[in-house]
């Protein structure tokens, strides 16, 4: 049996026992009987009981009322011994002492490795974890070398640091590999210079004798070895590279550095380092769009023939991505960088987890000193964290050292020596109930980790008696001091028979449309329900148990002011009192206006002061902002009464009678807003209203004169008319006459035409045709006269 959803009875919420769930409020309780027993439900740390005995609860009293502190219960009769509690335990189950130093077994450096807890929800447990520096322990570096053309004159310099960096591991370990790595970038535009020759030779062209080896994104150059000779043979054949933009793809090679374990050859027990040197920026995720490279960076392993071949195919990785990858491999990153990208890489650092930034000197000859600066640094500074951690559960870790920091969810210890053994006390709290559930406890950048099996005891430890028995009506068991009813039957004591209905469509019957049974302040019996007492003995009342008569409006500390009585959540007041407390006497002293009337009649009266219809403005509701003009609103009312015409001519009375009170006047005797308006007949009106007690209520003084305007002259309309009818006539006339004027021009310069044509034959025959040429003048003086 579970308990779920519980309150204490001195808390206003109801409480509810069921049959599943969880609890959901942090309260420790107990479940008290025959042999009072436990349950394992946790509540802000108080300890409560539930009793077990059969006549515990009074009729129509909630079962959950055997919920109690220790005390309440004492006092209700439940003994001392009949109280039983189950402790929680902690339980570890592999715990293997930590090593002293390393002897080429697998050294433990955390104890314990394997914990089992059982707890319960909400209530703290807590163990500590041990940790100690194993003295020799393995320390593989993978040096990853940026070879851009700038890093020309470090490459120089790294070849000749083998016998020294070696010499520095040594003094840190006898179990000491290096590994080593380069890097450029894409070898796509606009990173690399895609020409065929500079993808050969992408070096500076005005060096000719230099050696360059041909544009790559990231090569593996040497597995981890012990052999210094190794490693110095294989740096020495190492050449600069070059590309084009400033940032490089270094995300690129230590995302593959990360995940290809077997490649370089991590072991399994050593603290993994990668050492990456640059003097510049680097490329993220997202960076390769501008070369159309869309495909995220999966983190997996793509290295064939020790090259990276999948860097012009995916993006770069994101800095999520790759932290995530250094924790799960357990990497610690040191980065090796030039002074004026020191503030970019801290930036990145502060995201990495157990990482470091050093500075380079302009031809990385201080890098030996550099790396076994950052080792010390990093190994010093123990962090225990968690993983996979699950739901409803939290982690706090309180460091036990000389160095304790500060830190939210993690447990850190600065400045850990080798050897020197560090404890943290770990408290984990659950806040549901689960079985089972496993997280694990790890320091960063080591590979021991805790496992935390994690149990909760949510289960009531009663026993169940299997016949029917009295007090259930001989109609079902008793178990924890409740019944179980048989079925066919439901109640508190299984006395309600339900017959055709199931027990839901009768527990229907008792829910509001919250679904909600009986408000969780009664019980459903047989479809009705019967409500609990409150904490101040009254009864909850109404359908389904909705009302209480204690939780309405206070005043002064007082429900409903000491002036009244509370009704299912609402004051009722006593006579002389009014307001939603009762805090008010009876008065209208502050709601009457000059003319005696209660808030202009725009309101009403109450706690003395008027509670204003929508508009109308306090004090005293005597104006209103937003309501319309009156002026616009009573025009045609003004024209009726006053004139006799208008939209309402025919039944002024009625639809003005009741809400204006009209004067016609030659002047007005009131000083009210002036009214200047056009009534349906285009006459000015001018007329005066002043608002009286209510809202349509208004007195009105008409001025007797209208301005309308004069009627139209009839006789200067017809002649006007006359005129413009004569005076388009004769334009007409002009008109045609103009056009036939045009067309005599057109004639005519059509003959002198045919006259210039025929002048040849005039100086020809001048003699002979002397006559011919006097008669076409006469026919040309006669054509011009008869047109």
């Amino acid at each position: 049996m579970r308990i779920a959803y519980f309150l204490p009875p001195n808390i206003a919420a109801p409480i509810e026992t069921v049959t599943t769930g969880t609890p959901v409020v942090p309260y420790k309780w107990y479940f008290v009987g025959n042999s009072c027993r436990c349950i394992d439900i946790v509540i802000f740390f108080h300890v409560f009981c539930i009793a077990f005995t059969q006549n515990f609860t009074k009729a129509g009293e909630q079962e959950a009322a055997r919920c109690d502190t220790k005390a309440q219960l004492k006092a209700r009769g439940c003994g001392e011994e009949e109280i039983i509690s189950p402790n929680i335990s902690i339980k570890p189950e592999k715990n293997v002492s930590l090593s002293k130093s390393f002897n080429q077994q697998e050294p433990v450096q955390l104890s314990p490795q394997e914990i089992s807890l059982k707890v319960r929800p909400g209530l703290p447990i807590t163990f500590n974890v041990s940790f100690k520096r194993v003295e020799g322990y393995p320390v593989d570096l993978y040096y990853l070398m940026d070879l851009s053309y700038s890093m020309k004159d470090d490459l120089a310099n790294v070849k000749k640091l083998g016998e020294s960096l070696f010499q520095a591991l040594k003094e840190i370990t006898e179990h000491a590999q290096i590994g080593f790595g380069a890097f450029v970038d894409k070898t796509v535009l606009p990173y690399t210079n895609t020409n065929k020759e500079k993808l050969l030779k992408p070096c500076d062209e005005e060096e000719a004798d230099q050696q360059c080896q041909a544009a790559f994104g990231y090569r593996h150059v040497l597995s981890m070895t012990p052999s210094e000779k190794e490693f110095r043979n294989k740096v020495k054949d190492q050449y600069i590279s070059g590309n084009l933009d400033s940032p490089e793809g270094s995300l690129d090679a230590m995302m593959q550095a990360a995940v290809c374990g077997d490649k370089i050859g991590w072991r399994n027990s050593s603290t993994r380092l990668i050492v990456l040197t640059t003097d510049a920026g680097f490329h993220m995720a997202g960076d390769g769009k501008l070369a159309g490279i869309l495909e995220p960076n999966d983190e997996q392993c793509h290295m064939e023939g020790n090259l990276y071949i999948k860097s012009s195919e995916m993006d770069y990785p994101s800095v999520g991505q790759l932290a995530a990858q250094f924790k799960k491999h357990n990497i610690q990153p040191i980065f090796a960088v030039t002074n004026n990208m020191e503030a970019v890489y801290q930036q990145l650092s502060n995201m990495i987890p157990k990482s470091e930034v050093g500075v380079l000197s302009s031809d990385s000859g201080n890098i030996v000193q550099l790396i076994k600066d950052a080792y010390n640094r990093l190994s010093s500074k123990v962090t225990v964290t968690h993983d996979n951690l699950p739901d409803d559960v939290s982690v706090v870790y309180k460091p036990i050292c000389k160095h304790p920091q500060p830190s939210d969810n993690e447990g850190i210890c600065d400045n850990v020596s080798v050897g020197e053994e560090i404890s943290f006390e770990v408290t984990v709290t659950a806040r549901s109930c689960m079985e089972r559930k496993s997280f694990t406890i790890r320091p960063l950048g080591i590979k021991d980790t805790l496992t935390v099996t994690l149990s909760t005891n949510c289960e009531c430890e009663c026993e169940v008696d299997e016949t029917n028995h009295v007090h259930c009506r001989e109609k079902g068991r008793v178990s924890c001091g409740i019944c179980r009813c048989n079925d066919g039957y439901v109640g508190q004591f299984c006395e309600c028979a339900i017959g055709d209905k199931d027990e839901r469509s009768l527990r229907a019957s008792c829910q509001r449309q919250n679904g909600t049974e009986c408000e969780n302040r009664g019980d459903c019996v047989c479809g009705r329900c019967q409500c609990h007492r409150t904490e101040q003995g009254s009864y909850f009342h109404g359908d389904f148990c909705e009302c209480d008569d204690e939780n309405c409006e206070r005043f002064q500390n007082k429900l409903c002011g000491g002036n009244g009585k509370c009704n299912c959540g609402t004051c009722e007041c006593n006579k002389d009192y009014e307001g939603s407390a009762c805090q008010c006497k009876k008065s209208l002293e502050g709601c009457r206006t000059l003319n005696g009337s209660e808030c202009f009649g725009r309101g009403t009266c109450k706690c003395n002061r008027c509670e204003c219809k929508e508009g109308y403005q306090r004090p005293r509701c005597e104006t209103c902002l937003g309501c319309p003009d009156p002026c616009l609103t009573k025009l045609n009312c003004i024209e009726c009464l006053g004139f006799q015409s208008g939209p309402f001519e025919k039944n002024c009375s009625e639809a003005c009678g009741k809400s204006i009170f009209a004067t016609v006047v030659d002047q007005f005797t009131f000083s009210d807003k002036l009214c200047h308006l056009k009534d349906s007949q285009s006459c000015w009106v001018d007329f005066k209203l002043k608002q009286l007690v209510g809202e349509d209520n208004y007195k009105a003084e008409i001025l007797k004169q209208r301005d309308c305007p004069k009627p139209p002259d009839i006789t200067a309309i017809i002649g006007g008319s006359i005129a413009g009818v004569a005076l388009i006539g004769l334009l007409i006339l002009m008109l045609i006459k103009l056009l036939i004027h045009l067309n005599d021009l057109k004639e005519f310069k059509k003959f002198e035409n045919e006259k210039k044509k025929s002048r040849w034959a005039e100086v020809r025959y001048r003699g002979s045709h002397h006559s011919q040429h006097a008669q076409q003048a006469q026919d040309f003086f006669m054509f011009y006269s008869t047109t």
